[in-house]
């Protein structure tokens, strides 16, 4: 067996994090560090029990998507391109007997997960299902009558690239760098594959001599989180945080500064289900200082708010059914669905919403009122006087 000399590796995080400013002009200085980090992760991937998805996204083209996957290609142990790849041949590929577990790279994301994804299912779930361990999607193989059921694995590394947004289940599993374009005054070096890949292809070398010889160290660490990250953020952030602490030097404090910033930016930021999206206009827009209201008088109100989507959900305007159905996800503080009630008012008997049947959906689903709504000196009381329609 060939002597493998102790690599620092704090010194060597720190030459890939360079190596990605060479090309790469991130929003944030958090967003070097978690790249950096993400790339030897993908060299670890057995010392955990979940891989954390790494995002690029902007909302538009030429913001450095692509090229920052690029470099990634570089870094990461046996880089698939999979943007026109299959299920089946992802599951295969992940699946594999002969040890070569790639790590899946998808750039232009948007195409699967855009308003014609919806041929693109198992993609979805290959995403979902390979974010933790353990977690076989399992297929029928064969033909006709001879088909039998195989378990696929498909826990690896996954890395994407794309514009607009993400599903929720992938996005809360992801590390999210928000791209934007570059500045005039913000330079890069040119990125010329046949010189710079290998440069990459011995950073990639390295990665994987210091994994093996950091394995037993990284494998079934605690790193301690930084207040505040818990539940999904800390099994995102859980094999970075083990990875900085094994390299020492800087990056123990790096990567906690890091985490706090792109969670605290991933909550401000990425937009929440369309559900909580209602909930929270109805808390803080339609049904202040009343303590009900008429459903065409909801409608009207969400129809009218600036910045929002309801005037135009999938093509057309919110109505009362789909309203009564989004409604009806969320529960009371009895347990029971939340649903219409009848009204009294002076224009007569109509149905609409209770505050009080949305007030439990508000506390757990909600952010926190706005600041301004928080300070104002005197807060709205629910009304109960009659509602003249």
């Amino acid at each position: 067996m060939t002597y493998q000399p102790t690599i620092d590796g704090a010194a060597l995080l720190d030459e890939v994090e360079a190596f990605h400013r060479r090309f790469n002009v991130f929003p944030t200085e958090a967003a070097y560090v978690a790249v950096a980090l993400w790339d030897a992760h993908a060299h670890l991937l057995d010392c955990f029990e979940s891989t954390p998805r790494l995002a690029f996204l902007s909302p538009e083209p030429g913001s450095g998507k692509s090229r920052a996957l690029e470099i990634v290609e570089t870094l990461v142990p046996n880089a698939m391109a999979a943007v026109d790849a299959s299920a089946a041949a992802l599951f295969r590929a992940v699946s594999g007997v002969d040890g070569q577990r790639p790590t899946i790279l998808f750039d232009e994301i948007d195409t699967i997960f855009g308003p014609k994804a919806g041929e693109n299912e198992q993609l979805r779930g290959f995403i979902n299902a390979g974010h933790r361990r353990n977690r076989p999607m399992f297929r029928c193989v064969g033909d006709g009558a001879n088909q039998t059921v195989q378990a696929f694995h498909s826990y690896t590394a996954v890395a994407v690239a794309g514009l607009g947004s993400l599903p929720d289940t992938i996005l809360t599993r992801s590390v999210v760098i928000r791209m934007r374009r570059r500045a005039r005054n913000e330079k890069v070096e040119p990125y010329r594959t046949r010189i710079h890949e290998k440069e990459g292809f011995a950073l990639r070398d390295r990665l994987a001599t210091w994994a093996e010889q950091v394995s037993e160290r990284v494998m079934g660490a605690w790193p301690e989180m930084p207040e505040g990250i818990t539940d999904r953020p800390a099994d995102v952030w859980e094999p970075l945080l083990a990875i900085a602490d094994a390299a020492g030097g800087a990056w123990p404090e790096r990567v906690r500064a890091a985490c706090v910033a792109l969670v605290k930016a991933a909550q401000t930021t990425d937009k929440h289900s369309v559900g909580i999206r209602l909930l929270t206009d109805l808390r803080d827009h339609v049904l202040i200082g009343v303590d009900k209201l008429p459903t065409i008088a909801i409608l009207d109100r969400l129809n009218a708010l600036d910045d929002a989507p309801w005037a135009d959900l999938d093509g057309k305007p919110l109505d009362n059914r789909r309203l009564a159905r989004m409604l009806g996800e969320y529960m009371t503080v009895d347990n029971t669905p939340v649903k219409s009630r009848n009204i009294r008012t002076a224009g007569g008997v109509f149905k609409g919403f209770h505050a009080e049947d949305l007030a439990d959906a508000w506390a757990r689903y909600c952010p926190p009122p706005a600041q301004e709504a928080a300070t104002s000196a005197t807060p709205l009381q629910p009304s109960s006087e009659p509602l003249n329609l």
